[in-house]
């Protein structure tokens, strides 16, 4: 892939963004957690200078969550919505994607697990950058293959 580059270029840019949304979204969500996820979520990471956000919601409040978004945000990647995913893209300073999942569903423990373990573990790290780096047309595939097996290895079906 081209134009990668560490995460902790632009690390800080990117909790920048997440207290920005934070703030943006605490009064007009129910509860809810917003974190950094992907790439830039490690500063070893590579990334091509996008930051994704993951934000976590109760079952209940999932679809009046989507809908405040969708006001919001504009709608993105709507081919991989499911009745647990919702994706936008958010106005900010450098491309940045928010995922919403409700706690629990397969999409939240995907994006807590892949990424808890890509932070702690050096040599899983060292795979995904490869991933990354050898890019190509069935990048995404690839990328996807690699997290089953990360969410697979942790214990989750």
């Amino acid at each position: 892939m081209t134009n990668l580059r560490r995460a902790g270029e632009i690390q800080q840019r990117a909790r920048v963004i997440l207290a920005t949304e934070r703030e943006r979204l605490a009064p007009l969500l129910p509860p809810h957690e917003l974190r950094l996820t992907g790439g830039t979520s490690v500063a070893t990471a590579l990334t091509k200078g996008d930051v994704d956000l993951h934000l976590r919601v109760d079952d209940v409040s999932f679809r009046a969550t989507v809908a405040a978004l969708r006001r919001l945000y504009v709608v993105v990647h709507r081919h991989i919505w499911t009745d647990t995913l919702a994706t936008f893209s958010v106005p900010a300073s450098l491309p940045t994607g928010v995922a919403v999942t409700p706690i629990g569903s397969e999409h939240d423990v995907r994006f807590l697990t892949t990424w808890q373990l890509l932070s702690s573990r050096p040599d899983l790290l060292a795979e995904y950058n490869a991933v990354k780096q050898a890019a190509g047309a069935d990048y995404e595939a690839r990328k996807s293959a690699f997290f089953d097996q990360l969410v697979r290895d942790a214990g989750h079906p």
